[in-house]
Parts: C-alpha cells; structure tokens; sequence
C-alpha cells in the first residue's frame, strides 16, 4: 500500500512522495515544520492509511535516548529484595521495555513516532543512530539483543528548535511541511468542517491570512489554530459582514484568543486599533 491523503488528512503530493519514498528506503522519515502544520497528525494517518499500529514516543527536555530501549529499576528490585519478594531472583522484573522496544517487537510492523525530537539535549538524535539503523540493541542486564524482524516505519518531528547533528540527518529522509496556501487550506477545513458556509469560510480564511502577514506578530496562528477558531465562529454563529467588516492592522479578530497565543500579540493588535482610531479622529 502507498500513502494519500486519506478522509481526515489532506497530504501535497510532495508529502506523499516523501513519506513513500521514506518507507521504501527503510529510513526515518524526518519532517520539520511551523509548529500545528499537522506534522503529529501525519504520523497517525499513516498508520491508519496503511493499517499499521500507531506508536508515540513524545520527547521533552528530560528525555534521555536509553529510555526508548528500556530502563533498569534497581531501586524496585532492592525494594523488593528488602521485603524478601521472589520476584527479584529474575532480573526481567525489572526491565522496564521503552518505545523502541516496543516497536521493534510488534507484530505487523508499527509506525512508530518520535515527537519533537528537538526538545532534548543535542546528543540525543546521535544516541539512537545505531539503533535506528540496524534496528537492534542490546540489554545489558539480560545479555539478550532485541532485533526488529520487520523494519518499523518511523516517523520524526522536529521544530527546528535547534540545529540536529549531520550524522543524524544522514540517515534520514527529509521533508519541510511548507504552510498551506489558501486553496489547500481551505480543502483542510471543508475536511474538519464539511458544513461550513462558503461565505463564511472564504471571509475567515481571508482574515486568517491576514493576520498572518502582520508585520511584528511573535506568534503567527497555525492551522491548528484556525480549525480551532472556525469551529468557535460556527458555534458563536458569527456572520461573515463581521468578519469582513474587521481589518486585523485596525482591530482585534473576534475570538481572537483562538489565533493570538501570547500578550504580545495581543498588544500590538491593540495599538494597531488605537492609532488606527487616533488617525480617523484627525482626519
């Protein structure tokens, strides 16, 4: 099976081709993008497209890459062996299976996610090259080697938070979510909300980009964001005049708490529509 865009997830041909040719390859697929382009989402489409169980490893800052293999509790152990519990004599007890192991021992081969693998410290990425690619590690404790029978198709996000090591980028095949234009955009929207008036769609979407293109703006909104917004203006029932009648370097977009995600934003919003009001006072 080849991946599409599917009933929930409007996927650009290139994407497509990306993550095809990212599965025949055998590699990691590395995607980088705006934060809310759907890079999350996709990981979980393609699982579903291709009938593959979904797993999710969402890396943070504390994350270290042993904990994907597996952890040692020894502290549950020495616990245990306190109380005089039989389950110490095998060490197995206290294996703690990680992400990786997981994947490398489900059956059919899994899509496995390793989320915004930018937020740990850099030498993250360069701790699982070994794994990643021979699909293999060892447990120390055990003296056993957990080995992927079949390839799992992994699938890596990346904020661009930080710059990854080269020879991790080596290994991986690479593609940018570049932002939707507006046609593709609204296609994602008719597939969240297959409902929507098309006055009312035309006129948010108009606004949407418009805000994005506010010079100064700290936090441009995503798409995320404007499915979220969208689905506030249909509750709120508010009218497409509304929307139009509202120039975003003049005043603040109704609902705008969905779109504006920091007081900065706010702000300059703010003093857009106050200078816009001092200029029509003097004029």
């Amino acid at each position: 099976m080849r991946f599409t865009s599917t009933s929930s997830y409007v996927a650009s041909e290139d994407l497509a081709v990306a993550v095809n040719a990212a599965v025949t390859l055998q590699r990691p697929l590395l995607v980088k993008g705006e934060p809310g382009t759907g890079k999350t989402q996709l990981a979980r489409e393609i699982a579903t497209a291709l009938d593959r169980p979904f797993i999710e490893w969402h890396v943070k800052s504390t994350t270290k890459a042993q904990q994907g293999l597996y952890e040692y509790d020894a502290v549950s152990r020495l616990r245990d062996s306190q109380l005089g519990d039989e389950r110490v004599h095998d060490i197995r007890n206290y294996i703690i299976k990680g992400k990786l192991w997981e994947a490398f021992t489900t059956d059919p081969a899994p899509v496995l996610l390793i989320d915004e693998v930018d937020k740990a410290d850099i030498e993250f990425p360069n701790d699982l090259l070994l794994e990643l690619d021979r699909m293999e590690f060892h447990v120390y404790e055990t003296k056993e080697v957990i080995r992927a029978e079949k390839r799992p198709i992994v699938i890596i996000t990346s904020n661009n938070e930080k710059e990854l090591p080269d020879a991790f980028l080596r290994r991986c095949f690479f593609h940018f979510i570049r932002f939707p234009d507006p046609e593709t955009m609204e296609q994602i929207v008719q597939v969240h909300f297959p409902d929507i008036k098309k006055r009312l769609l035309s006129e948010a979407l108009a606004l949407f980009f418009q805000v994005r293109e506010v010079q100064g703006l700290k936090k441009r909104p995503s798409t995320s964001e404007l499915l979220d917004w969208i689905k506030l203006l249909m509750v709120e029932d508010i009218s497409p005049e509304t929307l139009r009648e509202t120039d975003p370097s003049k005043a603040i977009p109704p609902l705008h708490g969905a779109l504006l995600k920091n007081e900065q934003d706010v702000h300059l919003f703010e003093r857009l529509a106050f200078l816009s009001r001092r200029e029509g006072s003097r004029g």
